[in-house]
This record gives structure tokens, C-alpha cells and sequence, in this order.
């Protein structure tokens, strides 16, 4: 086994995956859905508390999973979560009320997120989480900088493909747009940009004040 793999496999393996965040988990498999993996959660969470977030939308319910951790970070934050599955949203709200998330803390929107966020305020949340529509990630990138306040952030999980954006074999139509968010971000005068590699991989974008 490589330095890497023995790296991740230790970094998976310490994550402690709080019982509420892991029944939702289990929850999403059955709905077939896919939520992010704890690594990629715990350091949503991390990233909410340090930001002091009161405000949060979440593009991709997942059936609750990322927005517990995301609540977990940040517990006194209001949560909008966006999905066009009701069964996910049921699923996250019935997640949420087991975890004992007061109902106040989470607002649940059906629909289209390029039908939505049109019609949100700009500037008005700390952090947009975006893990839906893949091939749509790069206009959800653009709303998710004009909802955020400057110093906000915009997070994406999955955004290595699997591996596959590290392949330039590799051209289908998603993978080259996750690819071209990398590439372009870094390079963009408009936000500071990490990417982690932990997990199936987050990239993490801060608006700089404009």
C-alpha cells in the first residue's frame, strides 16, 4: 500500500460519523441517493463553525446528511435546503427532526435549483454547499458567488469525478466542466480557491470583497 492509500484509508477510518448523520446516511442508500462522505462532512462542519455561519443554502439535499454536518459546524445557522425529489426533502426533514433540529433551523424548498436561486437574495448567506446536477455546476458555481456575502463561501464535494478529472483522457461533458471549475477558479481574481482531496474531493471558494 502507497504512503497516499495508507494516508486516506487512516483518514477515513478516524472520522467519528455522530449516530443522527449516520442513520440519514443509511436512509439516502436506501432512497438512492448519494450523500457526501463523512470526510468531505466533517470538514463542512469545520468550515461552518469557523465561519460563524447564520445563514446556509444547500443545493442538493441528499437526504440530510450534508446538512447535518453543515448544522453540526454551525448550530445557531438557518438552513435552506433545495431539492427537486420530495422523497429526499421528507427524508431530510424526518433526518432533521431526529437529530433534534429545531424546525425554525431548516426551510425546505422544492424545485429546480436553476429555477430557485434566481430568485434568491444576493449577497445574503455565508456559505452555498452545491452537490446536485453535476452538469449543471458551473452556472450553480456563478449564483452560489452572487449569494454569498464577501468573505463567504462556496463549497463543492465530488468535484474530482472519481479520479477522472485528474485524467485528461477523460472528456465527457461533466467531468470537463468539474475540470474547467478547477482550473478556472484558481486562476480567478474574484475568489480565493483550495481544493481538498479528501473524500471524493471539495473545492472551497471564499468571494473576495469586490
Amino acid at each position: 500500500m502507497s504512503e497516499h492509500d495508507a494516508n486516506a484509508r487512516f483518514a477515513r477510518e478516524t472520522i467519528a460519523e455522530p449516530a443522527a448523520i449516520a442513520r440519514a446516511r443509511t436512509h439516502a442508500h436506501e432512497l438512492g441517493a448519494t450523500p457526501i462522505s463523512p470526510g468531505v462532512g466533517a470538514q463542512c462542519a469545520v468550515l461552518a463553525a469557523t465561519s460563524a455561519a447564520r445563514s446556509i443554502v444547500e443545493i442538493g439535499t441528499g437526504a440530510g446528511v450534508s446538512g447535518l454536518w453543515l448544522l453540526r459546524g454551525a448550530p445557531q445557522a438557518v438552513l435552506t435546503t433545495i431539492d427537486n425529489e420530495p422523497e429526499h426533502l421528507a427524508a431530510a426533514r424526518q433526518a432533521f427532526a431526529d437529530a433534534k433540529v429545531p424546525p425554525a433551523k431548516a426551510r425546505f424548498i422544492t424545485g429546480r435549483a436553476a429555477d430557485v436561486l434566481p430568485r434568491m437574495n444576493e449577497g445574503a448567506y455565508d456559505i452555498v454547499l452545491i452537490d446536485a446536477d453535476p452538469e449543471n455546476v458551473i452556472e450553480y458555481v456563478e449564483h452560489g458567488l452572487r449569494l454569498v456575502r464577501p468573505g463567504g463561501l462556496v463549497l463543492v464535494p465530488r468535484v474530482l469525478a472519481g479520479g477522472k478529472v485528474a485524467d485528461p483522457v477523460q472528456r465527457d461533458a461533466v467531468t470537463s466542466a468539474f475540470r474547467s471549475l478547477v482550473q478556472e477558479t484558481q486562476e480567478s481574481a474574484a475568489v480565493l480557491a483550495a481544493l481538498s482531496t479528501t473524500g471524493e474531493g471539495l473545492l472551497q471558494l471564499s468571494r473576495l470583497t469586490t
